[in-house]
């Protein structure tokens, strides 16, 4: 065979893994909308989303057509665009701080989140001025310069920084408990402890006019920095030498992070594990090229949170679980075996 076609068939091999992740994405998120208390079957949950859509006459009864249309497909969406989100967080802050562990939850930037926007949900700080989103964004910038500092403060080495990602990650989960056990009544702390695990429960379709757009515009500008991306394998002065503004570009995509992981966090909560998981089985599948590994990694991660959905709803029979730690289960796991990898090979 000739070294021409050894490409061209890797870009083919590309090609169709693509289809096939946006098909199974298709296939999950209509398994979320027909999964639940009240099974409602495919055929049903297409006439609705069509009704809705394109106009259509199907005969259907209301509860049926709500609970698609107003419950479980904008819940679904909203699903598909945090996993894609955190995955995507997950990929950039492991090239840019050449670290395999990087991930939004292991390096505080959730628990940060948390914090903010529980300021604003509890305390009511700047409640009329920046929405819980806006506080999110801000916890998640304050947290990352915290632990931005303690690691310069350290050394700077990668082991270090994940070290302070937790150490900060611990600090800002006691903030966040603190303010819910002191400034809360008993029906708030249940509803923002519940949240705070990861909940999907109280979202509806304003959340995926934010979601969706977030994940979209995240996923362009880090695209846009493909190049830079794997510069930034080989070091910063390496990546310096190569063109790259190191700064400039450091700078853009970790606000890009920030603000990816506080959307995800004002709307579901603090999820953790999908950053770190997906991008190593993403490059598993396609290799460390960004070009390839960003969008593999995105429709990963959507795939992933709507499939933990769906296991956080069915279980327990009659209950649901909040989203986190169903993650959780998967990643804790992944964790592990990454850390014992990455120990073998140092």
């Amino acid at each position: 065979m000739s070294q021409a076609a050894l490409p061209q068939r890797k870009w083919w091999a590309l090609a169709a893994l693509t289809i096939a992740a946006f098909l199974l994405l298709g296939l999950m998120v209509s398994l979320a909308v027909s999964i639940g208390e009240i099974s409602i079957p495919l055929a049903t949950t297409a006439k609705a989303v069509s009704n809705r859509l394109f106009g259509t006459a199907f005969e259907l009864s209301r509860i049926h057509q709500g609970i698609v249309w107003d419950y479980r497909l904008s819940r679904a969406l909203v699903a598909a665009s945090a996993g894609a989100s955190l995955a995507l967080c997950g990929t950039v802050l492991q090239a840019l701080l050449r670290n395999p562990l990087a991930e939004p939850y292991v390096l505080g930037i959730s628990a940060g989140a948390s914090t903010g926007a529980v300021c604003v949900m509890i305390l009511g700080l700047g409640y009329g001025v920046l929405g819980l989103s806006g506080g999110a964004f801000i916890g998640a910038v304050i947290a990352f310069l915290l632990v931005g500092i303690l690691a310069a403060g350290a050394g700077g080495t990668s082991e270090r920084i994940i070290l302070c990602g937790v150490a900060g990650s611990q600090l800002f989960n006691a903030l966040t408990s603190y303010i819910v056990t002191t400034s809360a009544n008993a029906e708030q702390a249940r509803g923002v402890l519940f949240w705070l695990l990861g909940s999907l429960s109280g979202v509806r379709w304003p959340d995926v006019y934010l979601s969706v757009p977030v994940a979209l515009i995240g996923f362009v500008v880090c695209l846009a920095h493909v190049r830079a991306l794997d510069a930034f394998a080989f070091g910063t002065d390496a990546a310096a030498s190569l063109g790259i503004a190191v700064r400039r570009v450091q700078f853009t995509l970790l606000g890009v992070t920030a603000a990816m992981t506080a959307g995800v966090v004002s709307m579901v909560g603090s999820i953790g594990f999908v950053g770190l998981v997906i991008p190593h089985a993403a490059r598993f599948l396609v290799g460390p090229a960004h070009g390839r590994l960003l969008p593999t990694t995105a429709l990963g991660g959507a795939i992933f949170m709507v499939g933990a959905d769906i296991v956080s709803r069915i279980i327990i029979p009659q209950q649901i679980l909040p989203i986190g730690v169903v993650t959780a289960l998967f990643g804790a796991p992944a964790f592990a075996i990454i850390l014992y990898r990455v120990r073998r090979s140092a």
